[in-house]
């Protein structure tokens, strides 16, 4: 498996896809969620989420950002500023707080 420090080139991403058996891949996993060896990875920005009880619209409207960018926080993809991370560990240990200020 390629390393995640740096992209792959097109030519090496094309050598990486060409040498993969996705049928053997696609067992392999079953086999491993079959034996309970999966791992499920939960965002902060999610577990915040769902402890005040709150949609992605509610929640994305409390913290002043866009659904697209809460999304982009739950999965992964992107990573909240300095201000957004620290209202996502307020929302993480203290939801009642943040509701407080939504009036709730």
């Amino acid at each position: 498996m390629p390393s995640k420090t740096e992209p792959l080139s097109p030519q090496e991403l094309a050598k990486f896809e060409a040498g993969r058996d996705l049928g053997a891949e696609l067992l392999q996993s079953i086999r491993e969620m079959k034996a309970g060896q999966v791992r499920v990875v939960y965002s902060p920005a999610a577990e915040a989420r769902e402890k005040t009880g709150l949609s992605q619209s509610q929640f994305a409207a409390l913290l002043g950002v866009s659904i697209r960018t809460l999304q982009g926080w739950e999965q992964g993809r992107k990573q909240p500023s300095g201000a957004a991370r620290t209202l996502l560990t307020i929302a993480r240990t203290n939801p009642e707080a943040l509701l407080a200020v939504m009036g709730k």
